[in-house]
């Protein structure tokens, strides 16, 4: 049975994980994505909300995990397994109804990785960890434009959630926060306990794509 790679110890790369803002503009997507890379982004997830064709889908996926791949970004795809799986992605984000983590880790293997949504759930965390999810998420951290009736998962919910990861041999499950998180208030999520930052408005909708990207990098330093 192949595995996830080791990344340093985790099952999902530690920094910088963008999330895409959903448009149709495809070469403008594929400019940010370049360009958040060169600022720290290490990670990259794939959301698409807005109806679209399959074809225009496809398409749009298709170039982001060609430019994923020649950047040396992780690519996850949002939502759904199967298009995850025709792209060749690194791995699939699941919320809560997308799909049993255990009915699509038997579709997609050990050598895919399975992120999943927790909100502000530990015993959600506990159960989809004891199902071997390789990365579980976390928020809104802080208010979040993208979804503004979210949760709030708070600095302290993080750190009992990391308690549950650390006793974990390596590679561990890693933990990823979201929601409202930006430069200016990234440290104190990675401070208590949050091994990845997702992020979408923070990078993508900046003026400076690239320095936005390198200045929530620097949460991590």
């Amino acid at each position: 049975m192949t595995s996830v790679p080791d990344y340093a110890g985790l099952r999902f790369p530690r920094g910088l994980y963008g999330i895409t803002p959903d448009t149709d503009d495809t070469p403008a997507l594929l400019e940010a994505i370049t360009a958040a890379a060169r600022g720290g982004m290490r990670s990259l997830q794939w959301r698409r909300k807005q109806s679209a064709s399959h074809a225009a889908l496809l398409s749009q996926g298709q170039s982001i995990a060609g430019l994923c791949r020649e950047l040396g970004l992780v690519f996850i795809v949002n939502d759904d397994w199967k298009l995850a799986q025709s792209l060749g992605a690194d791995g699939v984000h699941l919320g809560r109804d997308d799909g049993d983590l255990a009915a699509v880790r038997a579709a997609l293997g050990h050598e895919r990785i399975i992120g999943v949504s927790c909100y502000a759930d530990l015993a959600r965390a506990r159960a989809l960890l004891a199902q071997g999810a390789d990365y579980i998420a976390f928020g809104a951290v802080y208010p979040s434009p993208t979804k503004p009736q979210a949760a709030r998962a708070p600095l302290e919910l993080l750190e009992q959630a990391r308690a549950l990861l650390n006793p974990l041999p390596a590679p561990r499950p890693a933990m990823v926060a979201i929601g409202g998180i930006h430069a200016a208030n990234a440290t104190p999520v990675v401070q208590a306990g949050a091994d990845a930052l997702a992020i979408i408005q923070g990078i993508f909708q900046a003026d400076d794509i690239e320095a936005a990207a390198r200045a929530c990098a620097q949460a991590f330093a």
